[in-house]
């Protein structure tokens, strides 16, 4: 692939990759330099995309860069589901890049492929909270390190509320009443996108009721040898989404192609409907589009006595363990989660922080959440105590949904699904 140095910025072009044809890819590269005959050019892959996220990447690769005038790093994003497949063809071809971000899907399927390097000695690791450190460590070694905690909430218009006499829902019975309030007046309460808003509705019901108890982790691992069905634990969460769609609480068909934090954005920031169901990070780019209304965020009325909030730990970085710059791509990831750099990082994003000396979130959109990460009444949406890839199950399951299948049908092909999984799993210990 060809690279132009183009001085410190972003750009934004399409390319050929790896016979791949993508648009829209976002690159950055450092300012053309004297380089040194040692120098080491590492590159980093990652689904950040758009400027507004990019911009803190920007900022602490220069700044490392600055630090370690050897070492050069080159950015590269793209949008959406799409990363996955460039990233797994990448490895298979073994055309990785030293640095690359993950999630809890790409974690299972690299970790067999033996890709990912470990990083258990890096001097940031202890900084960490014992939560992240407890997913960290959850298939017994650690090969990635996160840069933030995602939250998935109801973007409420306050604006619109007000305007026809409605609260913010505090428990499922409200969140009903106030979405068919708004349905008998003619209006859709609820935008949502084909990716992550109902799935993790389905994950905040279903899952709940696992991380209130104080045998969880034994649970857990129920699932994962399949004496408890994770798929039947989750129906609740299927049979909830149903009663939304079949109520016309959302417009199914218009969810189907409506693309997370973009399409979702503009149809909400008509002003036009009460709710919206994304994740925390997307505040940023809806105030992007100057909406004429007020508008928070907060964890999800599904629960009859109150809210649960869904969070990820998220922004997952890894180091390709067959990069021949494994170490200077370590000392990059070492840097990047010191407390101050990182803290940046995670300001950028509207998330909540990683790090156990906890700092107050800057985003006042956000602060409805805030409560809900020590309070006990959160829900973990891609645990990585789990082998399985839910985040991608769930999507699937509730793309379903939205095409109007019966939860019931959806849930027993999900149990398939879990099983099916388990099988291969089995036959790659046994081999």
């Amino acid at each position: 692939m060809k690279r132009k140095h183009l001085g410190i910025g972003i750009l934004m072009i399409a390319l050929l990759l790896s016979g791949c044809s993508r648009q829209n890819a976002t690159i950055y590269e450092p300012e053309t330099t004297q380089a040194s005959s040692t120098e080491t050019k590492l590159t980093f892959f990652g689904f950040k995309y758009e400027a507004i996220n990019v911009a803190a990447i920007e900022d602490s690769l220069r700044s490392f860069m600055q630090k370690n005038n050897r070492i050069s790093i080159t950015y590269e994003g793209i949008k959406g589901v799409n990363y996955y497949e460039v990233l797994d063809k990448r490895i298979n071809t073994k055309n990785g890049d030293d640095i690359f971000m993950v999630d809890q899907a790409s974690v299972l399927a690299l970790k067999k492929k033996g890709a990912l390097a470990d990083l258990s000695d890096l001097s940031t690791i202890n900084n960490f909270s014992d939560l992240v450190k407890n997913q960290m460590n959850a298939n017994g070694s650690l090969q990635y390190v996160p840069t933030s905690i995602s939250a998935f909430g109801l973007y409420c218009n306050e604006n619109l509320l007000e305007k026809h006499g409605q609260k913010i829902p505090k428990n499922l019975q409200e969140f009903m009443e106030v979405c068919e309030y708004f349905k008998q007046k003619g209006i859709t309460p609820i935008v949502a996108n084909n990716d992550i808003s109902l799935k993790t509705i389905v994950l905040a019901k279903g899952l709940f009721p696992i991380y209130q108890m104080q045998d969880k982790d034994a649970v857990i691992k129920q699932f994962n040898t399949g004496e408890r069905d994770l798929a039947k634990t989750l129906e609740p969460g299927f049979a909830l989404v149903e009663k939304m769609i079949d109520r016309g609480y959302v417009n199914a068909q218009e969810a189907l192609k409506s693309e997370k934090t973009k399409d979702d954005l503009t149809l909400f920031a008509r002003g036009e409907q009460p709710f919206m169901l994304s994740g925390a990070w997307a505040a940023p780019r809806l105030r992007d589009l100057h909406p004429d209304f007020t508008f928070s965020i907060h964890p999800y009325p599904v629960l009859e006595d109150g809210c649960a909030l869904v969070i990820n730990i998220d922004t997952r970085i890894s180091v390709n363990a067959d990069s021949p710059h494994v170490e200077e791509a370590k000392q990059f990831v070492e840097y990047l989660t010191q407390q101050d750099v990182l803290l940046k990082f995670v300001n950028s994003q509207s998330s909540f922080s990683p790090l156990k000396d906890k700092q107050a979130v800057q985003d006042s959109a956000l602060q409805p959440m805030e409560s809900y990460l020590t309070n006990g009444r959160s829900v973990i949406g891609a645990d990585d105590n789990l082998l399985y890839p839910i985040w991608n199950l769930t999507r699937e399951s509730t793309q379903r949904l939205l095409k109007k299948e019966d939860s019931a049908s959806v849930v027993a092909d999900l149990s398939r699904q879990l099983a099916q999984i388990r099988k291969e799993n089995s036959y790659e210990d046994n081999n």
